[in-house]
């Protein structure tokens, strides 16, 4: 199996950024790019206006700046040293944001933190599931699942 390009979906949090140290592990092994992804997500957006009492358009740009600095500090916080690692920052359903991304950048490997900001409460198992499992069902690419150690 040839892995060309790695895929590292963040929300920011302790274990993506575990998450994000395996997949520049496994980027130095096998000549890999990396590519990390952060989604605001489309949900929070619509709470945040309906709140705001504004257009969600008018929230974009705002969150799609904080969302930038996020990801370089990040990248300051979980780098030991200056790596090639393009980032990005998509609005959507995280899931399927990173199935679509993924797909269009062509990788051969999903890295994600095994959970998250979220954190692994019964009840949004239950009725959500998790981001990292509705990505496998999804993908045909590997996705692996990396917890916080």
């Amino acid at each position: 199996m040839d892995i060309n390009a790695i895929l590292v979906a963040t929300d920011f949090s302790e274990c993506s950024c575990a998450a994000f140290q395996t997949a520049k592990k496994l980027g130095q092994a096998f000549g890999a790019k990396i590519v990390l992804l952060h989604v605001i997500n489309q949900m929070f957006i619509e709470r945040l206006a309906e709140h705001l009492k504004v257009e969600e358009d008018s929230l974009l740009p705002e969150l799609r700046e904080k969302a930038q600095q996020q990801l370089s500090a990040f990248l300051e916080k979980c780098s030991t040293k200056e790596e090639e690692v393009d980032s990005m920052v998509a609005v959507g359903l995280p899931f399927q944001e990173i199935a679509v991304i993924s797909r269009d950048l062509a990788v051969d490997l999903i890295v994600l933190g095994g959970y998250g900001r979220r954190g692994r409460g019964p009840i949004d198992e239950v009725f959500f599931g998790s981001t990292a499992e509705k990505v496998v069902r999804l993908l045909p690419c590997p996705v692996l699942c990396v917890p916080l150690q």
